[in-house]
C-alpha cells in the first residue's frame, strides 16, 4: 500500500485501493478507515487528520521543474 506516518504520532495512513484512508495508530492497537476528506467509514478508531487523508488519498500532481519539455 502507499502511504506515509504522521510526523507527531506515528501513525500510519495509507490508501487503501478503494479510494479510502486505513489509518493505524503507531502501537498497531486501532485502524480505521476514512474518506479522503476525514470522514470516518468503519473501524475502532474514529479520529484522523483530515490533511494527511487527503494528502495521501489526493491525486498525484506532475511537477512542472521535473518535465523534460522545454518551454519558449
Amino acid at each position: 500500500m502507499l502511504g506515509i506516518k504522521h510526523p507527531f504520532g506515528g501513525a500510519l495512513y495509507e490508501q487503501d485501493g478503494e479510494g479510502n484512508i486505513l489509518v493505524t495508530l503507531a502501537d498497531g492497537s486501532k485502524s480505521g478507515t476514512f474518506t479522503t476528506e476525514g470522514r470516518h467509514i468503519s473501524g475502532e478508531l474514529r479520529e484522523c487528520d483530515p490533511h494527511m487523508c487527503g494528502w495521501v488519498g489526493g491525486p498525484i500532481m506532475a511537477n512542472h521543474r521535473l518535465s523534460n519539455s522545454e518551454h519558449s
